[in-house]
This record gives C-alpha cells, sequence and structure tokens, in this order.
C-alpha cells in the first residue's frame, strides 16, 4: 500500500530499498529554501540494524500491512522472551531486539501485541501505559506546591522520571512507556 512520506509514523512498517524496516523515530525539517523532507529513523526488522534516511514529503512510501495479535508474556530465558498465544494458548519465544519499548517495564503476565507480517513475528509491543510503584522521591520543596513544577522519582523499575509534587515513595502511578511520561495517579 503506497502512502506519501508525509504520514510516515512512529511504529509503522514500511518497505524501503527491498528490505522491511520498522520506523522509530520521524522528525519533519522545514528549511527557509525548498520543500520540507521527513527524517525518518528505522529499524531492519530482520538485522535488527538501523537506518536514518531522509524522504521528500511529497515522495511515496511503501507501507506493509502488519497484523497484530494479543500474547501473555511468561519469562526471560537467556536473551529471548517467552510468551503464550491468547487464542491457541500455544507457547513460543521472540528475540528481544524485537520488544519494542523497554524490557525493565515487562511483568509476568502482561499483555503485549505482537506483529506479524506474511505470518512472521517481527516484534512485540508493550502497552501504552503501565502502573508503576515510587520507589524514591525527592521531597517537596515548600512553596512549590502551588505551581504546576515536577521533582524526580524513580520507579520499582529501576525507571527515572519527573513527577509532580503531592507523589511520594510508594504511591502508584501510571506512566507511558514510550516516553516515560508520567501520566497520572493509579486510581487503585
Amino acid at each position: 500500500m503506497k502512502m506519501i512520506a508525509n504520514l510516515i509514523k512512529v511504529g509503522h512498517v514500511i518497505k524501503y530499498k527491498d528490505r522491511i524496516f520498522q520506523v522509530l523515530n520521524t522528525n519533519t525539517i522545514k528549511p527557509g529554501k525548498g520543500g520540507a523532507f521527513i527524517q525518518v529513523e528505522m529499524r531492519d526488522i530482520k538485522s535488527g540494524n538501523k537506518l536514518n534516511e531522509r524522504f521528500r514529503s511529497s515522495e511515496n512510501i511503501e507501507k506493509v500491512n502488519v497484523t497484530e495479535t494479543k500474547a501473555t508474556f511468561l519469562f526471560f530465558e537467556n536473551n529471548l522472551m517467552n510468551f503464550m498465544n491468547n487464542e491457541n494458548f500455544e507457547q513460543f519465544s521472540l528475540d528481544e531486539k524485537l520488544l519494542i519499548g523497554d524490557k525493565n517495564f515487562l511483568e509476568d503476565g502482561m499483555q503485549l501485541s505482537i506483529e506479524l507480517i506474511n505470518d512472521e513475528m517481527v516484534s512485540a509491543k508493550l502497552p501504552k501505559s503501565i502502573k508503576v510503584k515510587v520507589k524514591e522521591a525527592d521531597a517537596v520543596v515548600k512553596g512549590q506546591t502551588a505551581s504546576s513544577s515536577f521533582k524526580s522519582a524513580t520507579t520499582n523499575k529501576d525507571i527515572k522520571i519527573l513527577v509532580p509534587q503531592h507523589i511520594k515513595e510508594g504511591d502508584e502511578i501510571i506512566i507511558n512507556t514510550e516516553n516515560y511520561e508520567y501520566v497520572e495517579k493509579s486510581k487503585d
């Protein structure tokens, strides 16, 4: 399926120079003179090699159709992630390089999206947001509680993030797995 380069988004799978790539990052650049172009960082699905490429914003790119299936993460063994297919309950393994996101977020029983191209598994995608517990949080500075300032915190997954002043050690929060940003305090 053809699409213009202007529509490329993070996570898309495209065919370029007879290879299949997953888009990791995009940046639209509008120079003062000439037409706009898209700077795309992508990873070769087979080899795992990264490639940076520029496309004119009006250039045609071939997007590959990807089907998704849900799977439950079971455990790590060596550099392999072991899953169970939620439809037929078969177990399978994927190389950890195929995980989109930080492997520190993985927990036993977590539901992930497995992407398939022509019945071949090409990646595992974390949920967009997950619940974590705050292990450490900086102290509140007196007088800053009225403004929307943030402070540093470390989660039980050893990930450093910025949280609002009212979050304290032991609180459960929801964070975005794509950009490591605080979303909200857990309602549970």
